[in-house]
């Protein structure tokens, strides 16, 4: 069995870089692009930052981590770029059916992610009031250190951090299956 690596932060933590960069490192590998799960919202749609959102969100992430998981249960390293954050990490465990995931969050400062947001040219979000509040609630949302990555460096040595990280098991979290 492989593993499933989760690779998340706020906008502008350079998630995807990262995460292309590290499923271009296995052999046989799958990476999940979290974001297009919120686009199977079909009518009825919540900006998943917004209070409202909560239930909808939940409903995203057991979606996410079931389908996710199926990768890793084939014999696939999978890379999960995405938004999990620690207050959802418990519900992204209870339903990946695994024994573990793996867990690493980008956390370059505020500024960084808000410069990195606004000079996007390929990539629809480009909010900076929103960039802050979800850096802010990364910040204090009680993450583990031995999950927080700094991500002010290029996104080469970040995804070396992760993968020594990854392959040390000092990532590891053990799901919550009932």
């Amino acid at each position: 069995m492989s593993e499933l690596l989760i690779v998340t932060g706020p906008p502008g933590a350079g998630k995807s870089t990262v995460a292309q960069l590290l499923a271009g490192r296995f052999d046989h590998s799958a990476l999940v692009q979290g974001d297009v799960f919120f686009g199977f919202v079909h009518r009825g749609y919540i900006d998943p930052w917004l209070p409202a959102s909560h239930d909808q969100n939940t409903v995203v992430t057991e979606a996410t981590a079931r389908a996710t998981s199926v990768y890793a249960r084939g014999g696939f390293t999978t890379v999960f770029d995405g938004m999990v954050g620690p207050w959802f990490l418990p519900t992204f465990l209870r339903y990946a059916d695994l024994e573990a995931v793996h867990y690493a969050v980008l956390l370059p400062s505020a500024e960084t992610c808000v410069a990195r947001v606004l000079g996007r040219t390929d990539h629809g979000f480009r909010e900076e009031a929103v960039t802050r509040q979800m850096h802010a609630s990364f910040t204090a949302g009680g993450v583990d250190k031995r999950s927080v990555i700094d991500a002010e460096p290029q996104a080469a040595p970040v995804a070396e951090e992760v993968l020594r990280r990854f392959e040390a098991g000092t990532l590891a979290y053990p799901t919550l299956q009932s």
